[in-house]
């Protein structure tokens, strides 16, 4: 649980620090497209942060290896999603789009496991 409660804490952080750096450092860098997928990519980043935070809870309550897998899920679409959005929306190059959705799959993945997993807990 502990683990999970740190990864949903930084990536939290980093989402917001990230999100303030679009607003307020990339305008004299890139156009109003850029810096929109860059939000998007903050934007998915918190969501799954946030979500990280249900992963801690729904272990805390015995919610077994399908917490693990929604956890992990969420941190490797964050790095696949969110990653590829601030590569873009940083260089204006797509030469990483197509691992994007291979992020969107994991997010989707881990909210399946994190759906398993908390069917699994039993009730008092």
């Amino acid at each position: 649980m502990k683990f999970w409660l740190v990864a949903g804490a930084i990536s939290g952080f980093l989402s917001v620090a990230l999100g303030a750096f679009a607003a307020h450092g990339l305008q004299a860098r890139v156009g109003p497209a850029e810096i929109a997928v860059f939000e998007t990519g903050a934007r998915y980043q918190m969501y799954h942060a946030l979500a990280l935070l249900a992963v801690a809870w729904v272990a805390a309550q015995g919610g077994g290896l399908s917490a693990s897998v929604a956890g992990w899920a969420f941190i490797v679409g964050t790095i696949l999603f969110s990653g590829t959005l601030y590569y873009l929306g940083l260089t204006g190059s797509r030469a990483l789009v197509m691992v994007t959705p291979v992020g969107g799959l994991a997010f989707l993945a881990g909210w399946i496991a994190l759906a398993v997993a908390a069917f699994s807990l039993r009730t008092p």
